[in-house]
């Protein structure tokens, strides 16, 4: 029924202007076929930036499906099925018409025989007779009656678009006369979008388009300001006036406008506005008056005007109104996911990130580049960006011939003739012991010493043994390291030092040809690299980015320099992260700054510019604040690190089995041990600003209360429980209640708002982890979220209730919520504990 559908027609101020024009065109002409509720509004651009016809159930709040193109929606409200001819030519217009032009001047002739033909029954006026079915009706126009149909809007806006464009020269006369007998209809169509575009400075908030709570708050308070104040600058306005932000405190509302102060300044700047307001209280008087004379727009249904409250200095509070948190929960239900950020630019981003060294085991110094790397990761691909995970592993440099001398002597039966024979792989499970023992032999044994850097010639020269032995020594280290990623879930390509050795000299050659080298004292090739200003970056210390060493080798600095070039310039990378310990943030500032000095990177004004970012992390420390290790003062190995974590949760686990509070099956133990105890582990890590040291401690990270994992997990399972519990007691299944889509979500008590009100925040967090790349945005997100979850089981009843059927579509909508902020945080997650 009419009364339960709302019409919202979407049109993009970037479309074709030709798609514009149809619309206003049938809507003047055929105005009794589309209803005057109708709401038209610009928007930011759509699938395909063409126009949009949504179609909203108001009783529930849902998008019941959308129309894209102009032409699909005129058949919406002027049906042509029951008229072949008019459906033909609206799909000519859209196939031949709007493809021509003149440089196939030469086939114009097979484009204008069937409409010249056409046109030809009817004095040249129209392309389709009238008759009483297909809305073919008479057009009252300042000068003249006539007939036009739905056909004829579309061929005459394309054809007045294509000679405004000066796409198609020398129209026949028959065209000519066709589009003059229109033109004041056209000419009035043009005339409503020009006004409609121009005039709308803020573009109207569609929450079918834009899951941003952010935006559509500010939508509502920017056209509010742009009422009371319509001399107001958009430019200002939207810059320097409009301040919304969420409340710190729920209780005061869900967001302030802080606008008034910064208005009520720039009106003291306008003389002949100066009296009219004394305060900004004054001014945001206004700015609520305007608001809530807004009662039949698309704004009101997002504001509460009735929670509007002006405290302090003009701070205007409000309340997000129920039907608009109903509409996004429940679009959570449809979608079966969380409503993602709209409109983000996808790009091709190199993240560079874990890199352990080949022969030695990944410690707990790997621990937070590999977690926030693969957060990092799974972050922009969830935004549908083409990443590249780069494991930027150290597989070269002169610690390799003291660790093939060794290996060469304590394993001899692995050398053969002609290599390495991979069959006899030496079972060396501690690597970590294997190079401590290779170096104490190079700093005692004198021969050792000569002999392992005679290795060292040998491998850079290709020696076929000692390349064989060094890809042996590599492929026990990736086994090891595998170990780690497994038990993370982890997904790296290995990248290593290596691998960039043939584009160093490259590299160099390039410097060298633009002048930027300097030969220092001893042969080594040097870049400094200035700010703008001509000032070292290592000013104290005017440390120089070392290009060739002064005995002919290449040392990180050459490495990365060519590992940059290879991804800006071979894999296109438009974007590129590198996760490492805060102690390297000089050393990239030096790499990023010369690559711009090169000329890889186009300066701030360029339109390609490539952006560099180093994500720098500090330090894990024990108790005692120092570096963390065992207690015996070795570096803790990894896999150890995370197996303890294991052990303890399961330890937990089976006390809360024995004390009746956790229901896991004895096969089921193991493994959600090691979902929460991994999970714990990297949530510890990932919910603090990487930049900060922390005190790593197994109780605070697998206790149930505060901000840890297990928390959140238990949260989600709690939701999980009871929607099993209605199913087994009370015979409702919640996915059978979304496959029949006869129930929906309907919010009314307080917590049931607040826990709606989180769970939509999910589309801003994500746009605001994207500048950054810091998961501990997600982090508080997920447990606030969690906290109001607490809120909604403890003071709303689900099983047994009149609302049981709605709370429990709240429920698994906030499952969904969590479960995709676990995946991109790479936690797992059980639905039992």
């Amino acid at each position: 029924p009419e009364s339960t559908v709302q019409l919202i027609l979407s049109i993009p101020t970037s479309c074709e202007e030709s798609e514009a024009w149809k619309l206003f065109l049938a809507r003047a002409t055929f105005s009794s076929l589309f209803p005057t509720e109708l709401e038209i509004q610009t928007a930011t651009p759509t699938l395909g930036n063409v126009p949009a016809l949504y179609i909203i159930n108001d009783e529930q709040q849902q998008q019941q499906f959308v129309i894209y193109g102009s032409n699909a929606i005129l058949t919406y409200f002027v049906p042509s099925w029951d008229d072949i001819k008019v459906d033909h030519w609206l799909e000519w217009e859209n196939q031949v018409l709007r493809k021509s032009s003149k440089s196939s001047s030469s086939s114009l002739m097979n484009v204008w025989q069937p409409l010249e033909q056409a046109l030809s029954h009817s004095n040249g006026t129209t392309v389709v007779q009238p008759t009483t079915t297909n809305h073919t009706l008479q057009t009252n126009t300042s000068t003249n009656h006539h007939s036009m149909s739905i056909a004829d809007v579309v061929i005459v806006s394309t054809l007045v678009s294509k000679k405004k464009e000066d796409t198609i020269e020398d129209f026949p006369p028959f065209i000519q006369h066709y589009m003059e007998y229109h033109s004041s209809a056209i000419a009035s169509a043009q005339l409503q979008w020009a006004k409609l575009s121009s005039s709308s400075k803020i573009q109207h908030f569609n929450p079918m388009e834009d899951a941003s709570l952010d935006r559509a708050v500010e939508s509502v308070f920017a056209t509010a300001i742009q009422t009371a104040f319509p001399s107001i600058p958009q430019e200002i306005l939207m810059s320097t006036i409009l301040k919304v932000q969420k409340c710190t405190s729920i209780k005061h509302g869900h967001y302030q406008c802080n606008s008034a102060m910064p208005l009520f300044a720039h009106l003291k700047k306008t003389s002949s506005s100066s009296s009219s307001y004394k305060s900004p209280p004054e001014v945001a008087k206004a700015i609520v008056a305007a608001l809530q004379q807004q009662s039949t727009s698309q704004q009101q249904r997002i504001v509460d005007p009735s929670t509007l409250t002006i405290t302090g200095p003009g701070f205007i509070m409000c309340h997000l109104t129920c039907p608009f948190l109903q509409a996004g929960v429940n679009r959570i239900i449809v979608d079966g996911q969380p409503i993602p950020p709209s409109s983000i630019a996808t790009e091709t981003i190199v993240v560079d990130f874990s890199s352990p060294n080949i022969a030695k085991e990944m410690h707990v110094g790997h621990l937070r580049s590999t977690i926030i790397g693969e957060s990092v990761c799974r972050i922009l691909e969830y935004c549908g960006n083409h990443v590249l995970r780069m494991n930027h592993v150290g597989d070269w440099g002169t610690q390799f011939g003291m660790l093939i001398q060794y290996l060469r002597e304590e394993y001899p039966t692995i050398i053969i003739i002609s290599g390495v024979d991979s069959s006899s792989s030496p079972n060396i499970t501690d690597l970590t012991q294997f190079y401590k023992n290779a170096k104490a032999r190079f700093d005692e044994d004198p021969v050792f010493k000569k002999q392992s850097q005679l290795n060292v010639v040998a491998l850079q020269s290709g020696d076929e043994e000692c390349i064989q032995m060094w890809k042996l020594l590599c492929d026990i280290s990736r086994g090891e390291f595998q170990k780690v990623y497994d038990r993370l879930s982890v997904h790296l390509e290995e990248y290593g030092e290596s691998f960039y050795n043939s584009r160093i000299p490259n590299v160099i050659e390039e410097f060298t040809n633009k002048g930027l080298v300097k030969v220092e004292e001893g042969g080594a090739k040097c870049v400094f690299v200035e700010e703008e200003g001509g000032v070292n970056i290592n000013n104290d210390n005017n440390v120089p980015l070392m290009l060739q060493k002064s005995d002919g080798g290449f040392g990180y600095d050459s490495t990365d320099m060519a590992a940059l070039k290879y991804r800006i310039q071979e894999l296109g990378a438009t974007r590129i992260i590198v996760i490492t310990d805060f102690t390297q943030a000089g050393h990239f500032k030096l790499c990023f700054k010369a690559a711009e000095m090169i000329g890889w990177i186009p300066t701030k004004g360029g339109e390609d510019k490539v952006r560099l970012q180093h994500i720098g992390f500090g330090t894990v420390q024990g108790e005692d604040g120092k570096r963390f290790k065992t207690r015996s003062g070795d570096t803790v190995r990894l896999v150890d690190l995370l197996d303890e974590a294991v052990l303890r949760m399961e330890s937990q686990l089976r006390e809360r089995i024995s004390s009746g509070s956790a229901n896991i099956a004895e096969d089921e133990l193991h493994k959600t041990a090691c979902i929460l105890g991994y999970g714990a582990v990297k949530y510890f890590d990932l919910r603090r600003n990487p930049t900060s040291n922390y005190i790593f401690s197994y109780d605070r990270m697998l206790d149930t209360k505060g901000n840890t994992a297990i928390y959140l997990l238990y949260a989600h399972a709690r939701l999980e429980s009871i929607i099993s519990k209605a199913k087994a007691d009370y015979e409702v299944d919640v996915d059978d209640l979304i496959a029949s889509k006869a129930e929906i979500i309907s919010i009314h008590h307080p917590s049931e708002i607040n826990l709606a009100f989180h769970l939509l925040q999910f589309a801003d967090c994500i746009e605001v982890t994207l500048e950054d790349m810091l998961p501990y945005h997600i982090c508080d997100f997920l447990y606030n979220a969690s906290i109001a979850v607490s809120e909604f089981v403890t003071q709303c009843k689900v099983l047994g209730s009149p609302e049981m059927k709605s709370r429990l579509l709240l429920c698994r909508a906030t499952a969904l919520v969590m479960r995709q902020c676990f995946e991109l945080l790479g936690i797992g997650y059980v639905t039992r504990i």
